[in-house]
Protein backbone atom coordinates (compact mmCIF):
# COMPACT_ATOMS: atom_id res chain seq x y z
CA UNK A 1 0.00 0.00 0.00
CA UNK A 2 2.90 2.37 0.70
CA UNK A 3 4.23 1.85 -2.82
CA UNK A 4 0.75 2.59 -4.19
CA UNK A 5 0.83 6.13 -2.77
CA UNK A 6 4.26 6.75 -4.23
CA UNK A 7 3.02 5.67 -7.66
CA UNK A 8 -0.16 7.71 -7.14
CA UNK A 9 1.82 10.94 -6.69
CA UNK A 10 3.96 10.10 -9.73
CA UNK A 11 0.92 9.39 -11.90
CA UNK A 12 -0.74 12.81 -11.66
CA UNK A 13 2.24 14.85 -12.86
CA UNK A 14 2.29 12.69 -15.97
CA UNK A 15 -1.43 13.33 -16.52
CA UNK A 16 -0.92 17.07 -16.01
CA UNK A 17 1.97 17.13 -18.47
CA UNK A 18 -0.07 15.25 -21.08
CA UNK A 19 -3.03 17.60 -20.68
CA UNK A 20 -0.80 20.66 -21.04
CA UNK A 21 0.69 19.27 -24.24
CA UNK A 22 -2.62 18.52 -25.96
CA UNK A 23 -4.63 21.49 -24.62
CA UNK A 24 -3.60 24.11 -27.25
CA UNK A 25 -4.53 21.92 -30.22
CA UNK A 26 -7.92 21.14 -28.69
CA UNK A 27 -8.77 24.76 -27.81
CA UNK A 28 -9.03 24.16 -24.07
CA UNK A 29 -7.16 27.29 -22.99
CA UNK A 30 -8.74 29.96 -25.18
CA UNK A 31 -11.90 30.30 -27.32
CA UNK A 32 -9.75 30.88 -30.41
CA UNK A 33 -6.33 31.99 -31.53
CA UNK A 34 -5.59 35.61 -30.56
CA UNK A 35 -7.16 37.95 -33.11
CA UNK A 36 -5.48 41.16 -32.03
CA UNK A 37 -1.85 42.26 -31.97
CA UNK A 38 -1.75 42.53 -28.18
CA UNK A 39 -3.42 39.13 -27.91
CA UNK A 40 -0.29 37.39 -29.17
CA UNK A 41 1.77 38.99 -26.41
CA UNK A 42 -0.78 38.06 -23.75
CA UNK A 43 -0.88 34.45 -24.96
CA UNK A 44 2.91 34.38 -24.86
CA UNK A 45 2.87 35.43 -21.20
CA UNK A 46 0.19 32.84 -20.46
CA UNK A 47 2.23 29.99 -21.91
CA UNK A 48 5.41 31.20 -20.20
CA UNK A 49 3.69 31.10 -16.80
CA UNK A 50 2.05 27.78 -17.70
CA UNK A 51 5.46 26.24 -18.42
CA UNK A 52 6.88 27.53 -15.13
CA UNK A 53 3.90 26.25 -13.14
CA UNK A 54 3.95 22.89 -14.93
CA UNK A 55 7.66 22.35 -14.29
CA UNK A 56 7.16 23.30 -10.63
CA UNK A 57 4.18 20.99 -10.22
CA UNK A 58 5.88 18.04 -11.90
CA UNK A 59 9.08 18.60 -9.90
CA UNK A 60 7.38 18.84 -6.50
CA UNK A 61 5.14 15.84 -7.19
CA UNK A 62 8.10 13.79 -8.40
CA UNK A 63 10.03 14.70 -5.23
CA UNK A 64 7.03 13.77 -3.09
CA UNK A 65 6.66 10.45 -4.88
CA UNK A 66 10.39 9.78 -4.46
CA UNK A 67 10.21 10.47 -0.72
CA UNK A 68 7.22 8.14 -0.36
CA UNK A 69 8.92 5.44 -2.43
CA UNK A 70 12.07 5.63 -0.35
CA UNK A 71 9.99 5.38 2.81
CA UNK A 72 8.08 2.41 1.45
CA UNK A 73 11.16 0.45 0.33
CA UNK A 74 13.76 1.22 3.00
CA UNK A 75 14.70 -1.54 5.37
CA UNK A 76 13.72 -1.41 9.02
CA UNK A 77 17.38 -0.99 10.00
CA UNK A 78 17.88 2.13 7.86
CA UNK A 79 17.70 5.44 9.61
CA UNK A 80 15.50 8.23 8.30
CA UNK A 81 17.07 11.46 7.08
CA UNK A 82 15.66 14.55 8.79
CA UNK A 83 15.92 17.86 6.93
CA UNK A 84 13.88 20.03 9.30
CA UNK A 85 15.82 23.13 10.27
CA UNK A 86 18.19 22.95 7.29
CA UNK A 87 19.27 26.51 6.52
CA UNK A 88 20.56 25.45 3.11
CA UNK A 89 17.16 24.13 2.03
CA UNK A 90 15.39 27.18 3.45
CA UNK A 91 17.65 29.46 1.41
CA UNK A 92 17.15 27.42 -1.78
CA UNK A 93 13.36 27.37 -1.69
CA UNK A 94 13.24 31.06 -0.81
CA UNK A 95 15.68 32.30 -3.44
CA UNK A 96 14.41 30.16 -6.32
CA UNK A 97 10.72 31.23 -6.09
CA UNK A 98 11.81 34.86 -5.58
CA UNK A 99 13.95 34.67 -8.73
CA UNK A 100 11.05 33.17 -10.70
CA UNK A 101 8.61 35.87 -9.54
CA UNK A 102 11.05 38.67 -10.38
CA UNK A 103 11.64 37.11 -13.80
CA UNK A 104 7.88 36.99 -14.51
CA UNK A 105 7.45 40.58 -13.28
CA UNK A 106 10.20 41.93 -15.52
CA UNK A 107 8.98 39.90 -18.50
CA UNK A 108 5.45 41.29 -18.37
CA UNK A 109 6.38 44.96 -17.82
CA UNK A 110 6.58 45.85 -21.53
CA UNK A 111 3.30 44.09 -22.33
CA UNK A 112 1.55 45.79 -19.42
CA UNK A 113 2.88 49.19 -20.53
CA UNK A 114 1.68 48.59 -24.11
CA UNK A 115 -1.81 47.82 -22.79
CA UNK A 116 -2.21 50.36 -19.98
CA UNK A 117 0.12 53.34 -20.52
CA UNK A 118 -1.36 55.96 -22.85
CA UNK A 119 2.06 57.23 -23.99
CA UNK A 120 2.83 53.70 -25.23
CA UNK A 121 -0.29 53.55 -27.39
CA UNK A 122 0.25 53.89 -31.16
CA UNK A 123 0.59 57.57 -32.11
CA UNK A 124 -2.36 57.32 -34.49
CA UNK A 125 -4.85 56.58 -31.70
CA UNK A 126 -3.61 58.53 -28.69
CA UNK A 127 -5.85 61.54 -29.32
CA UNK A 128 -8.39 59.96 -31.66
CA UNK A 129 -10.87 57.67 -29.91
CA UNK A 130 -13.44 56.36 -32.37
CA UNK A 131 -16.22 55.92 -29.81
CA UNK A 132 -17.19 56.10 -26.17
CA UNK A 133 -18.43 52.86 -24.62
CA UNK A 134 -20.62 53.60 -21.60
CA UNK A 135 -21.36 50.58 -19.40
CA UNK A 136 -24.52 50.71 -17.35
CA UNK A 137 -26.94 48.28 -15.76
CA UNK A 138 -27.42 46.31 -17.94
CA UNK A 139 -26.25 47.31 -21.42
CA UNK A 140 -23.45 48.98 -23.35
CA UNK A 141 -24.32 52.41 -24.73
CA UNK A 142 -22.11 53.51 -27.62
CA UNK A 143 -21.53 57.18 -28.51
CA UNK A 144 -19.83 58.14 -31.78
CA UNK A 145 -18.81 61.66 -32.77
CA UNK A 146 -20.71 63.30 -35.59
CA UNK A 147 -19.02 62.26 -38.86
CA UNK A 148 -16.19 64.66 -39.60
CA UNK A 149 -15.67 65.67 -35.96
CA UNK A 150 -13.65 64.37 -33.01
CA UNK A 151 -15.08 62.60 -30.00
CA UNK A 152 -15.29 64.85 -26.94
CA UNK A 153 -15.44 63.70 -23.32
CA UNK A 154 -18.92 65.18 -22.93
CA UNK A 155 -21.85 64.60 -25.32
CA UNK A 156 -22.07 67.09 -28.16
CA UNK A 157 -24.90 68.09 -30.51
CA UNK A 158 -24.86 65.70 -33.44
CA UNK A 159 -23.26 62.78 -31.58
CA UNK A 160 -24.56 59.38 -32.67
CA UNK A 161 -25.80 56.68 -30.29
CA UNK A 162 -26.40 52.96 -30.42
CA UNK A 163 -26.71 50.13 -27.92
CA UNK A 164 -24.75 46.87 -27.65
CA UNK A 165 -22.97 47.16 -30.99
CA UNK A 166 -19.58 48.79 -31.60
CA UNK A 167 -18.34 49.36 -35.16
CA UNK A 168 -14.57 49.81 -35.55
CA UNK A 169 -12.12 49.55 -38.44
CA UNK A 170 -10.18 46.32 -38.84
CA UNK A 171 -6.42 45.93 -39.30
CA UNK A 172 -5.61 49.37 -37.85
CA UNK A 173 -5.00 50.48 -34.24
CA UNK A 174 -8.27 51.65 -32.66
CA UNK A 175 -9.01 53.34 -29.33
CA UNK A 176 -12.26 53.70 -27.42
CA UNK A 177 -13.02 55.63 -24.23
CA UNK A 178 -14.47 53.35 -21.57
CA UNK A 179 -16.81 54.73 -18.89
CA UNK A 180 -19.51 53.52 -16.54
CA UNK A 181 -22.72 55.27 -15.60
CA UNK A 182 -23.31 53.41 -12.33
CA UNK A 183 -21.35 50.53 -10.79
CA UNK A 184 -18.07 48.91 -11.80
CA UNK A 185 -18.23 46.86 -14.98
CA UNK A 186 -15.54 45.16 -17.10
CA UNK A 187 -15.09 45.45 -20.87
CA UNK A 188 -14.09 41.94 -21.97
CA UNK A 189 -13.59 40.65 -25.52
CA UNK A 190 -12.22 37.08 -25.13
CA UNK A 191 -11.11 36.51 -28.73
CA UNK A 192 -9.15 39.78 -28.71
CA UNK A 193 -7.73 39.17 -25.20
CA UNK A 194 -8.99 42.65 -24.22
CA UNK A 195 -10.16 43.15 -20.64
CA UNK A 196 -10.47 46.45 -18.79
CA UNK A 197 -12.53 47.45 -15.76
CA UNK A 198 -14.87 50.42 -16.17
CA UNK A 199 -14.55 52.44 -12.97
CA UNK A 200 -17.09 55.07 -11.86
CA UNK A 201 -15.81 58.60 -12.37
CA UNK A 202 -12.99 57.63 -14.76
CA UNK A 203 -12.56 57.82 -18.53
CA UNK A 204 -10.27 54.92 -19.40
CA UNK A 205 -8.68 54.66 -22.87
CA UNK A 206 -8.61 51.15 -24.32
CA UNK A 207 -6.84 50.33 -27.56
CA UNK A 208 -6.67 47.24 -29.74
CA UNK A 209 -5.95 46.26 -33.32
CA UNK A 210 -8.30 43.63 -34.69
CA UNK A 211 -6.44 41.59 -37.27
CA UNK A 212 -9.36 40.72 -39.52
CA UNK A 213 -12.92 41.81 -40.15
CA UNK A 214 -15.68 39.99 -38.31
CA UNK A 215 -17.92 39.98 -35.24
CA UNK A 216 -16.49 39.62 -31.74
CA UNK A 217 -18.45 38.98 -28.57
CA UNK A 218 -18.27 41.72 -25.92
CA UNK A 219 -19.09 40.72 -22.34
CA UNK A 220 -19.13 42.24 -18.88
CA UNK A 221 -16.62 40.38 -16.70
CA UNK A 222 -17.56 42.07 -13.42
CA UNK A 223 -20.52 40.94 -11.30
CA UNK A 224 -22.52 44.16 -11.61
CA UNK A 225 -26.00 43.22 -10.38
CA UNK A 226 -28.94 40.94 -11.02
CA UNK A 227 -28.88 41.55 -14.80
CA UNK A 228 -25.14 40.98 -15.21
CA UNK A 229 -25.80 37.97 -17.46
CA UNK A 230 -27.62 40.21 -19.97
CA UNK A 231 -24.66 42.51 -20.68
CA UNK A 232 -23.78 40.97 -24.02
CA UNK A 233 -22.84 43.01 -27.04
CA UNK A 234 -20.70 42.67 -30.14
CA UNK A 235 -17.81 44.45 -31.77
CA UNK A 236 -18.05 44.56 -35.55
CA UNK A 237 -14.74 45.07 -37.31
CA UNK A 238 -15.02 46.28 -40.90
CA UNK A 239 -13.08 48.29 -43.45
CA UNK A 240 -12.82 52.03 -42.81
CA UNK A 241 -15.22 52.56 -45.71
CA UNK A 242 -17.70 50.14 -44.13
CA UNK A 243 -17.50 51.95 -40.79
CA UNK A 244 -18.03 55.34 -42.46
CA UNK A 245 -21.06 54.01 -44.32
CA UNK A 246 -22.49 52.62 -41.09
CA UNK A 247 -22.09 55.97 -39.30
CA UNK A 248 -23.75 57.76 -42.23
CA UNK A 249 -26.75 55.41 -42.04
CA UNK A 250 -26.88 55.81 -38.27
CA UNK A 251 -26.91 59.60 -38.63
CA UNK A 252 -29.78 59.45 -41.10
CA UNK A 253 -31.78 57.09 -38.88
CA UNK A 254 -31.13 59.16 -35.77
CA UNK A 255 -32.22 62.41 -37.43
CA UNK A 256 -35.30 60.88 -39.01
CA UNK A 257 -38.36 62.76 -37.70
CA UNK A 258 -40.99 60.60 -39.37
CA UNK A 259 -42.20 63.39 -41.65
CA UNK A 260 -41.84 62.92 -45.38
CA UNK A 261 -40.16 65.67 -47.38
CA UNK A 262 -43.35 66.35 -49.34
CA UNK A 263 -45.41 66.77 -46.19
CA UNK A 264 -42.88 69.18 -44.70
CA UNK A 265 -42.82 71.44 -47.79
CA UNK A 266 -46.64 71.40 -48.05
CA UNK A 267 -46.94 72.80 -44.58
Amino acid sequence: MKKFWALFFWFWPLVALYVCLIAPSRGWWFPSAPLSTLGHQIDGLFYLILIIVTVTFVGTQAALGYALWKGATKGSSQKAWFSHGSHKLEIIWTIVPAFVLVFISLTQLDVLADIRVLSKFPDSVQNSPVAEVMARQFEWRIRYPKPGTKLMNEPQPGDLYFVNEVHVPAAVPTMINLRTQDVQHAFFVPRLRVKQDAVPGLIIPVWFEIEKAGEYELLCAELCGWGHYKMKARIIADSQKGVDEYLTRLEVEQNEDGVADGESSAE
